[in-house]
C-alpha cells in the first residue's frame, strides 16, 4: 500500500470522528421533544443542554491546548474521543436533569479535545501542496452530519427512544477511536502553548482578526440557518415536508461544496477562496430577500449558498494554519471556540430581528455580517503575524 493510499484512509478516519462528534454535539437540536419526554422537561430546559455543551467546548477547547496541548495530536483525539462516548454513555443512563446536564459539559470537554486538533492532525499527514485537500476531507465529516446524521439521530430518537440515540453515539465514539488508533500514524506532535501565547493571540490585531473572520461568517450563516423553518412556514407557506426538503438541499448542496473546495484549493489561495465566497454568499442573501416568495426559487437559493458556505469553513481553517502556522493547536482551538461564539451570536440575532424585520431584516443583518467578515480578512491580511 503506497504512503498516499495510507494517508487517504487515515483522513477518511478522522472525517468519521469530525462526523461523530458533530452528530453527536448537534443531535439535541433534533431530539428536544423526546429528551423533554423522557426527563418531564420544558423547552428551555432541553435547549439549556445544548448551552452547556457550547460553553464547556467554547471554554476548554483553548484552555486545553494551555494545559495539554504538548501531549501529541494523535492521543488528544483519543482521549476525546474516549470522553465523548463516556458522556454519551452517561446521557443514556442519566436518572435526572443534573446528570444531564454534567454528560452534556463531558461530551464538550471531550469535543474540545478533538475539534481543534483534527484538522492539524490530518494537514500533518501529507505535503504542504495537499494540506488545504486533507483539511477538506477531514472537515467532510462535518458536512454528512449535517446531510446524515442530524436527520437521522432525530428519526432514533423518536423511534426508538433517546436513551438507545445516545448508546448509539457512545458507542460510535468508541469504535471510531479503535479505528483512529489502528490506521492514524502517530508522527504529529503537540504543542506546549504557554497561557501568556493565549493572552496575545486574544489580544493581538492580526489573530484577533483572522479569529473575527470565523466568528462573523458563522454569525452571518446561522443568523439565516436557525430561521429556516419559520421562514419556510411563513413566507414561503411551505409544509413541515417542505423544511425537511430544505435542509436536505443544504445537506446534499454543502456536501458538494466540500468536495468542490478540495479542487479549488489546488488552484487559489484561502485569501481569494474567503472573499469570493463570502461575495456569493452576500449576493444570494440579497438575491433571496429580494426574490419571489415561491419554493422553488428558495430551493434554488439554498443550494448555492450550501455550496458557498462550505467553501468558507476548510478555506478558513487552512488560513488559520497558513497565518498562525507556529501555534497551529491553539489557533485551531480558538478558531473553534469563536465558531460556536458565532452560532450563539447568530441565532439570538435572527430571534430579535425576525419578529421585527422578516426575511428581509434576517437577510441585511447577514449580509451585513458578511461584509464585516470580509474587512477582518483584509485587516488581517495587511497586519504582521505573531512572532514565537
Amino acid at each position: 500500500m503506497s504512503h498516499d493510499r495510507q494517508s487517504n484512509g487515515a483522513l477518511r478516519i478522522l472525517s468519521v470522528a469530525y462526523f461523530v462528534q458533530a452528530t453527536g454535539a448537534l443531535s439535541v437540536i433534533g431530539s428536544l421533544e423526546p429528551i423533554g419526554q423522557e426527563w418531564h422537561l420544558g423547552h428551555a430546559e432541553t435547549a439549556y443542554l445544548m448551552t452547556a455543551f457550547g460553553v464547556t467546548f467554547a471554554v476548554a477547547a483553548p484552555l486545553l491546548q494551555v494545559l495539554s496541548g504538548h501531549i501529541p495530536r494523535l492521543r488528544q483525539v483519543l482521549l476525546g474521543l474516549l470522553g465523548f462516548g463516556l458522556g454519551a454513555l452517561l446521557f443514556a443512563a442519566a436518572p435526572n436533569y443534573t446528570v444531564l446536564i454534567l454528560s452534556r459539559m463531558i461530551m464538550g470537554l471531550g469535543a474540545a479535545f478533538i475539534g481543534p486538533v483534527l484538522a492539524a492532525l490530518g494537514s500533518s499527514l501529507v505535503t504542504s501542496e495537499r494540506q488545504a485537500s486533507a483539511i477538506a476531507i477531514v472537515l467532510l465529516g462535518l458536512s454528512v452530519a449535517g446531510l446524515v446524521g442530524i436527520p437521522l439521530s432525530s428519526w432514533v430518537a423518536y423511534q426508538v427512544g433517546v436513551r438507545s440515540l445516545f448508546l448509539a453515539i457512545s458507542a460510535a465514539a468508541l469504535i471510531t477511536a479503535l479505528l483512529v488508533a489502528w490506521q492514524v500514524p502517530n508522527r504529529s506532535p503537540g504543542q506546549r502553548v504557554a497561557f501568556r501565547t493565549l493572552i496575545l493571540m486574544l489580544t493581538r490585531r492580526h489573530s484577533l482578526s483572522v479569529f473575527g473572520v470565523a466568528f462573523f461568517v458563522t454569525a452571518a450563516v446561522y443568523t439565516t440557518y436557525s430561521f429556516i423553518g419559520p421562514v419556510v412556514h411563513d413566507v414561503y407557506n411551505g409544509s413541515a415536508h417542505d423544511v425537511s426538503v430544505a435542509l436536505l438541499v443544504l445537506g446534499v448542496a454543502g456536501v458538494i461544496g466540500n468536495l468542490l473546495v478540495t479542487r479549488l484549493s489546488l488552484r487559489y489561495t484561502a485569501d481569494r477562496l474567503l472573499i469570493t465566497s463570502m461575495l456569493v454568499l452576500a449576493l444570494l442573501m440579497l438575491l433571496l430577500g429580494a426574490g419571489p416568495h415561491r419554493l422553488g426559487w428558495l430551493f434554488a437559493m439554498l443550494v448555492m449558498w450550501a455550496i458557498a458556505t462550505d467553501v468558507v469553513w476548510p478555506s478558513q481553517q487552512r488560513r488559520v494554519i497558513e497565518h498562525l502556522a507556529e501555534y497551529r493547536g491553539v489557533a485551531l482551538a480558538l478558531t473553534a471556540a469563536f465558531v460556536f461564539c458565532g452560532i450563539g451570536a447568530g441565532a439570538a440575532l435572527a430571534g430579535w430581528v425576525y419578529p421585527v424585520g422578516g426575511l428581509a431584516g434576517l437577510m441585511i443583518t447577514s449580509t451585513l455580517l458578511l461584509m464585516l467578515a470580509c474587512a477582518c480578512v483584509l485587516i488581517s491580511a495587511r497586519l504582521k503575524p505573531l512572532s514565537p
